[in-house]
């Protein structure tokens, strides 16, 4: 309804402000609204007022009354609400609300102004309380107030009214008090919660100055009319109460004395103290805007406040309150009372989180030492304040003295370490601390960051809660505003900081993101590594290296470098993202270059390459290991500063990494061999489909031939020719080529018992073996003298074996005469005895059986060539010129 009426408004304030649909808070007859400027963004609470509450109310003076003495009263309700405002432009303290635009007419008659951004009044949170605590009990529940931020999301605004909030907030009040009785020279005149209002940092501000004047005795002159009591008191039953004198915190200098002093302010500051108190949270006077109710009350001492009654409170209240500090605020002689200064003074502000926070509101007048004091001893007493008055009052006040250089190091300590107390912690860092941060140590873009030495002091209290920063802020917002930061330690020309955020890289790694690690955070890291020229920064940055190639800070721990402890504490509870590890490519191509240009061969160094080198190890490729790693190794394993457990540790290593590349290399060996075997014997099998791999003839291979290819087995030749595989046919050779001495097989009687004991020719073993010897000694035209001869059994040595050594040591027959053999008598009467080894029997006596037990088929006939003319000349290439056919043993010439 209210925003309908508001596009209707044409004040500056509509027009440059954004308004929020709803109401935050109502205080009075204001309806207070969150708002922000369009320009700055700047936050500010706009305060309405509309006419319409000024109708008459029921009950009122009806008909009876006149418009003309109505409409004179609304008239002297808006002057005096626009009094408020006019004096809240002209009031500038900090316990004065602040006002940031002033009041504006509209043209529905309502009436605007812009102030400082407000959470409640005090009424509001006594309102709230006492909710809390019939729902809860006495000891109910803290107040919380469930708001729409600008963004439109609901947050939860914390309302507490602890002890150190009420001490804390009355000595605000106080404190505005005593600038409006000593330095403006008026009375506020209606001191009550609705006039104190509670800002976003939990200050307490002073506003409803509407029936603010001069005391009575002021000389000097001012342009603020005085306070007229008898229209004051006068209660008009056609206003609402909220725009008239509240005279339960009235004091009796008004209503009795018609007295207007500053003490009177002091009465109702007691009255206010009691409602804080109290149960529920009211004035002890119930006057019900009666000047007679209130003159009654006065008149007997059981119903006057006094410390024999504990003031009316239904509850006790604080001992110095009850002893020190009402008994002269409640007084009916004004001269009995405390002033403001006193009040200030009194014993019940006297404790240390009190002091601490009237230093911290008068910090920016003190010196420098003071501060720097102050700041170190704060740390100390952190703990002791609740949680909203370190949110809302000392964090922002923190946060302020970050402009002092000098004071940077010490406030950076106490803020982080509210931070860290703070259940809310993430989100105050981000909506804060972060912007601060960019401020002091970024700037605005395009400025440039000059050396100085009070910001690096800083800037080590920012790399050392590096790990709290992360945990506080998401990827995206680390990116964009701590890692600048980050950089500056990097690139800072002191070693202590450079090494402070060289040890904070296994934050980085569990917050960012793969990409931002590899192209934002290693370039700066090479880049440090490769020109600094401290010892302990290459240390670091080789500490650097094992964390982004995917190890941890532990890895170091071997190296004894004495810098272990700070980058093992920076990093104790932080669980590198995997995800962020640098790749193959940047590890070989870029890290492992620049551990090779080191120059320096200082153990602690070299010791800190070994750790990098462990990690390249489990991520490179074994060809890269092979020629880039292992020579680099082995050339810093022989540094000449190196002990014996240090050159074992390389050695360790080197072994390792040899190991794991010939295993690699085996494997791929074996996989080739195992590719290769399998087509070299595809290509045999289609090659043995043709007819030249075994003649021209054009015959199949038969099944035990491709066996024996195939396999290598010595399969017995059940097929074979009777004289064996040596007998097959040849491929032909050249004249010029060497002969080929045939194999032959052994032939003898089947009466002869020694046969296999000389089966051998120059140590050479056949499958089928000749007794030459005899076959040459007795050489006989006649086949008739021979016995049945018959093939032996062969031995069981190789074939091919016997093949190939026997062409070697056998000499190839040569065509002879027949000669007539030597008979003697003895021989034929040892026909059975055993024959040499290179015998064979005498010729039979039969002449009439030419062929009794022959196993072979007979000679080849004229009209046929021998066999040795058919697979060519296989006589060392002597040739017979004569083509007469051959007899006895002659005939066989071809088969020898």
């Amino acid at each position: 309804m209210f925003s309908s009426a508001l596009k209707s408004f044409t004040s500056n304030i509509s027009a440059n402000y954004t308004i929020s649909s709803t109401p935050t808070t109502i205080c009075g007859a204001w309806k207070v609204y969150d708002g922000k400027k369009k320009s700055t963004g700047k936050v500010v609470s706009i305060f309405v007022f509309e006419r319409k509450s000024l109708d008459p109310q029921a009950g009122g003076l009806g008909p009876r009354s006149s418009s003309s003495s109505l409409k004179r009263v609304h008239e002297e309700v808006i002057a005096r609400v626009k009094k408020e405002s006019n004096l809240l432009a002209r009031l500038r303290h900090p316990s004065i609300l602040e006002l940031a635009e002033p009041i504006e007419d509209t043209r529905s008659g309502g009436l605007m102004f812009a102030t400082e951004p407000v959470t409640a009044s005090l009424a509001g949170l006594l309102e709230d309380k006492d909710a809390q605590e019939k729902v809860g009990g006495v000891a109910g529940r803290p107040s919380r107030f469930v708001v729409q931020d600008e963004n439109g999301q609901l947050q939860r605004r914390e309302l507490e009214i602890d002890e150190l909030e009420i001490q804390k907030g009355l000595l605000q009040v106080a404190q505005g008090l005593e600038f409006l009785h000593e330095s403006a020279g008026l009375v506020h005149g209606n001191l009550t919660p609705d006039s104190i209002y509670v800002n976003a940092k939990s200050d307490w501000k002073i506003a409803g100055l509407a029936f603010a004047g001069p005391p009575d005795t002021s000389s000097t002159p001012s342009n603020i009319p005085p306070i007229s009591l008898s229209e004051v008191l006068y209660h008009d039953p056609r206003l609402p109460r909220s725009l008239q004198l509240n005279m339960d915190y009235t004091s009796p200098d008004f209503v009795m004395d018609t007295n207007v002093s500053s003490a009177a302010d002091m009465f109702s500051l007691g009255l206010v103290v009691l409602a804080l108190y109290n149960s529920p949270h009211t004035s002890p006077l119930k006057t019900n805007s009666n000047v007679t109710a209130y003159k009654k009350i006065f008149d007997s001492s059981s119903s006057t406040p006094s410390s024999t009654n504990n003031f009316l409170s239904s509850r006790p209240l604080p001992k110095d309150l009850l002893t020190s500090v009402l008994p002269r605020l409640i007084t009916r002689r004004p001269g009995q009372r405390m002033n403001a200064r006193e009040f200030q003074q009194s014993q019940f502000f006297d404790n240390i989180l009190v002091s601490s926070i009237r230093f911290l509101d008068a910090l920016p007048a003190k010196s420098p030492n003071e501060k720097s004091q102050f700041m170190r001893g704060l740390s100390k007493i952190l703990n002791q304040f609740p949680r909203s008055v370190l949110e809302k009052k000392v964090l922002p006040a923190l946060l302020e003295e970050m402009k002092d250089r000098e004071l940077l190091f010490v406030v950076l300590q106490n803020v982080f370490k509210i931070i860290k107390s703070l259940p809310s912690g993430r989100r105050v860092f981000v909506e804060k601390v972060i912007p601060k941060l960019r401020e002091t140590f970024i700037g605005p873009k395009g400025s440039t960051n000059e050396r100085d030495t009070a910001k690096e002091a800083g800037l080590v209290i920012v790399l050392e809660n590096l790990e709290l920063i992360g945990q506080s802020c998401s990827g995206k917002e680390f990116k964009e505003d701590i890692l600048p930061i980050l950089h500056l330690g990097l690139e800072s020309h002191t070693h202590s900081i450079v090494d402070k955020a060289l040890s904070c890289l296994p934050t980085i790694m569990a917050v960012l993101d793969f990409s931002t690690i590899k192209h934002d955070v290693f370039p700066v890291v090479a880049a440090v590594f490769s020109k600094t020229s401290s010892l302990g920064i290459k240390i670091r940055g080789l500490q650097a290296f094992v964390v982004l190639c995917g190890g941890s800070s532990g890895s170091s721990e071997e190296m004894g470098d004495g810098l272990d402890d700070a980058f093992q504490s920076s990093s104790q509870n932080t669980k590198a993202n995997s995800n962020a590890v640098l790749d193959k490519y940047t590890v070989q191509e870029k890290i492992v270059p620049l551990l090779k240009a080191m120059k320096t061969k200082e153990p602690a160094v070299i010791m800190a390459a070994l750790a990098v080198f462990k990690q390249v190890g489990k991520i490179a490729d074994t060809d890269f290991l092979a020629t880039e790693c292992l020579p680099v190794l082995w050339s810093f394993s022989l540094g000449p500063l190196l002990d014996m457990q240090q050159f074992q540790e390389y050695m360790k290593l080197i072994k390792s990494l040899s190991t794991r590349i010939e295993t690699e290399q085996m494997r791929k060996l074996r996989e080739l061999s195992t590719n290769s075997n399998t087509t070299r014997n595809n290509d045999l099998m289609n090659i043995g489909s043709t007819n030249a791999f075994f003649g021209s003839n054009g015959n199949d291979v038969g099944g035990d031939d491709f066996e024996r290819l195939v396999l290598g087995k010595n399969t017995s030749s059940k097929t074979a020719d009777m004289l064996g595989d040596s007998l097959r046919p040849q491929p032909q050779r050249s004249q010029s080529s060497r002969p080929v001495n045939p194999a032959y097989s052994h032939w003898g009687s089947s009466g002869t018992s020694t046969t296999n004991q000389n089966s051998s020719i120059n140590g050479n073993s056949f499958g089928h073996s000749y007794n030459l010897n005899s076959l040459k000694q007795s050489s006989n035209p006649s086949l008739n003298n021979f016995t049945a001869l018959k093939p032996t059994t062969p031995s069981n040595t190789s074939i091919g074996s016997s093949v190939t050594n026997g062409f070697s040591a056998m000499t190839p027959m040569q065509p002879s005469k027949p000669q007539t053999p030597q008979w003697s008598p003895n021989m034929k009467s040892s026909s059975n005895q055993p024959q040499p080894s290179f015998g064979v029997p005498p010729p039979p006596s039969n002449p009439t059986s030419a062929f009794p037990q022959f196993s072979i088929a007979p000679p080849p006939t004229q009209n046929k060539l021998p066999m040795h003319s058919q697979y060519g000349n296989m006589t060392n290439g002597i040739s017979n010129p004569s083509q007469k056919p051959k007899t006895g043993l002659d005939a066989y010439e071809s088969l020898l």
